[in-house]
């Protein structure tokens, strides 16, 4: 009894997406933090779990316990919102500039919270720089230089590759966001949000706010990684990729289809009605 139908569910999205894009500076910032820390938090889990199983499919069965934390706490998180926001705007209850005002504030906030947990873990793992030999700083190091320098070694095509692994991520993120409206019960939403998020930590898509952890976190304990590789290589084409599955995959594909079903379950009742008048 705590499914929510998906026609409910779209206009909870419109809902939510008005919501957020009305937030104050300041609300954006500070939910932004706490969402890049957590999904931090989220990453070395992963990693960890990975490590001490040989299995990275382990890791991807927790990972999505931060996501979880993040939806639930009512944090922010840019990728979801480039699915929601612009549905708020379409139904004109949100404005262009209060979209990319909310994009923008949210990704300052999530590159200081990943970039301060990113700071606090190289700490607690290198113990202030007197351990070297970590396995968690070998795999932090390598995943950086592969999110980055691996896609530049592939020249332009690292560009379509890294930008293509984006789309597929966001693809399965706005469905993880989507997915905690099916249900009203908290454990309902833990689950149904899980799945997605799930499918793409396993595969290794590229999801911007994870990067602007494990990035700078590699680039702290000695990866050969510039700043100019990080944003050209990864952090800007992987913002566009979410953005563009989010906005289109997700969010203006389950708008228009239940959206149009709104409309003629509205245009069925109203001939009924006249039906029943006798017009």
């Amino acid at each position: 009894m705590s499914f929510v139908n998906t026609n409910q569910v779209i206009a909870n999205m419109i809902e939510a997406g008005e919501a957020k894009a009305k937030l104050s500076v300041k609300d954006l910032v500070i939910r932004g933090m706490l969402a890049g820390a957590l999904l931090g938090f989220g990453t070395t889990l992963a990693f960890t779990a990975e490590i001490q199983s040989g299995l990275g499919v382990f890791g991807a069965l927790l990972f999505p316990a931060c996501f979880v934390l993040v939806i639930l706490l009512g944090l922010e998180l840019v990728t979801g919102n480039f699915a929601l926001i612009p549905l708020g705007v379409l139904e004109k209850k949100a404005t262009i500039s209060q979209m990319l005002s909310n994009w923008f504030w949210v990704i300052v906030g999530h590159l200081i919270g990943a970039g301060f947990y990113a700071f606090l873990y190289v700490i607690a793992i290198t113990q202030l720089g007197h351990v070297t030999d970590h396995a968690m700083i070998t795999k932090i190091m390598a995943v950086a230089e592969a999110k980055t320098i691996g896609y530049q070694n592939l020249g332009n095509d690292g560009l379509v590759v890294v930008f293509v692994k984006a789309m597929l991520c966001n693809w399965m993120v706005t469905l993880g966001a989507v997915m905690a409206m099916t249900s009203t019960a908290t454990l309902g939403k833990i689950v149904a949000m899980w799945l997605p998020i799930l499918i793409f930590f396993a595969q290794g898509f590229e999801h911007a706010v994870v990067n602007m952890f494990v990035i700078p976190a590699g680039m702290m304990l000695g990866a050969d990684v510039t700043v100019a590789d990080w944003w050209l290589w990864n952090q800007l084409p992987v913002l566009f990729g979410n953005l563009v599955s989010g906005v289109v995959c997700t969010g203006l594909a389950l708008y228009v289809t239940h959206r149009n079903v709104k409309k003629q379950n509205v245009v069925l009742v109203s001939k009924k009605e006249d039906v029943i008048a006798g017009t």
